[in-house]
């Protein structure tokens, strides 16, 4: 089972370089999207061969969430934001037999961490909602988590210790998510390898120089670790200041669990 996460930096921008063809090529069978930036019927997004679940931001052109999922499969349910939260469409959860998915954009601290408090609180009711439905089956977590949570994540720690995506209190956050029985996948099975980024400023061609931050993740219940057969980052992929990154599961072991 494959599963993809991508900001997209507004879905209506990245569908005009190519988004559909996108899609279509990683074979996913989950494929979630971060940022869109629109309100469904905004424009068109025909999408064969999955279903969309959507959920969009009050304020328009802002944040909003998209979860892609294949029409072969068949959810149990599907929800949007969680306890704690609502008005800027950061998440959407997807129940399956096996496990959930869930699909977050976490917010930004912003300059000078103006909205680090707000951030937190995002933080830890996450937290506590993935931790209630681990007691019922495996989650899945993934999606733009603006955080590159050690050093080796990101190409400049020093200068960045203490700004949005690089702060104690946010590191700290991400390290409170991973001791409560979770697993970084990418690190699970990488933990040595170095510049693997997903984002890159759009400033001092920071993208052809590398000069990046992983700040995009799967995050997956303890006991799904087994089950992973690879994650990875697709930098090659172009049309948002982001790449996609992604999940493949063993589907036998996965089955084994339900």
């Amino acid at each position: 089972m494959k599963f993809v996460s991508w900001n997209v930096n507004g879905l209506r921008a990245c569908m005009g370089k190519g988004f559909i063809d996108r899609l279509n090529e990683q074979n996913a069978d989950f494929f979630c999207i971060q940022e869109s930036k629109m309100h469904k019927g905004q424009a068109v997004v025909e999408t064969p061969g999955f279903e969309q679940h959507w959920n969009s931001a009050i304020k328009k052109g802002y944040s909003g969430t998209v979860t892609f999922v294949s029409e072969a499969l068949q959810p149990i349910a599907v929800t949007n934001d969680f306890p704690g939260q609502s008005g800027e469409g950061r998440t959407i959860t997807v129940e399956m037999p096996g496990f959930y998915l869930i699909n977050s954009y976490t917010p930004n601290a912003q300059p000078e961490l103006a909205r680090i408090d707000y951030r937190m609180k995002y933080e830890d009711d996450l937290r506590a909602y993935m931790q209630e439905l681990d007691k019922k089956k495996p989650v899945i977590l993934c999606g733009d988590l603006n955080v590159a949570h050690n050093e080796i994540d990101l190409k400049n720690p020093g200068p960045n210790r203490g700004n949005p995506g690089f702060s104690d209190e946010e590191r700290g956050k991400m390290t409170e998510l991973l001791s409560a029985g979770f697993v970084d996948s990418f690190r699970y099975l990488y933990p040595d390898v170095k510049d693997a980024y997903s984002w890159w400023s759009y400033r001092a061609n920071a993208r052809a120089r590398n000069i990046g931050w992983r700040i995009d993740y799967f995050i997956v219940s303890g006991r799904l670790a087994d089950c992973i057969k690879e994650a990875g980052i697709l930098p090659d992929i172009m049309g948002s200041d982001h790449c996609p990154v992604f999940l493949e599961l063993d589907d036998e072991k996965l089955q084994a669990l339900v």
